[in-house]
């Protein structure tokens, strides 16, 4: 089990998987997601939060960060539940363009949001959540996912309702 209140950089089994799982963007069709095979370090994390934030006094501490879109926004596990394993926190995605959302409530349920099709980029953008299934990423949360399956637009519209600050929180640290 993974203790959110050291640094481990260490990605859990599920993201090592999907790190090795070709992700299909099928001209604009499909899930604009590169999943990292590491987390960024802590260092790059912290830097690229002071630049997007324009606030120096910021570290990176509160996001493990494991993958980008084609404009370079990242996903990242937001690490808010004290003392839980970075499997149960929430994903989250900060745009290249100032975008924010809550993706998922858990890395298991941001991998049933993966099977349907729909990346970070896309849930936060689009609100048509509507399943396309994808290559491999089905079979990656049969695998990996703890929680039940449940369509993607469900995930999405509950981690919202559990996180609905989020966006306010991150507006808040930007100078």
């Amino acid at each position: 089990m993974t203790d959110t209140s050291g640094d481990d950089r260490r990605l859990p089994p599920a993201l090592a998987e999907l790190a090795r799982t070709p992700i299909d963007y099928a001209d604009g069709e499909g899930i604009d997601f590169e999943p990292y095979e590491t987390f960024c370090s802590t260092g790059e994390t912290t830097d690229w939060l002071r630049q997007w934030t324009g606030n120096p006094e910021l570290d990176g501490d509160a996001f493990r960060v494991f993958g980008q879109d084609g404009t370079g926004g990242l996903a990242a596990l937001w690490r808010i539940r004290p003392g839980r394993p970075l499997t149960e926190q929430p994903v989250v995605f900060l745009g290249s363009e100032g975008e924010t959302g809550v993706v998922a409530g858990s890395l298991p349920d941001f991998l049933w949001v993966l099977a349907e099709g729909i990346g970070p980029l896309e849930s936060v953008l689009h609100d048509d959540h509507s399943p396309r299934p994808e290559g491999a990423l089905p079979g990656l949360a049969a695998r990996h996912a703890t929680t039940p399956r449940r369509p993607a637009r469900t995930i999405i519209a509950e981690a919202r309702a559990e996180f609905p600050d989020f966006t306010a929180s991150v507006d808040a640290l930007c100078r």
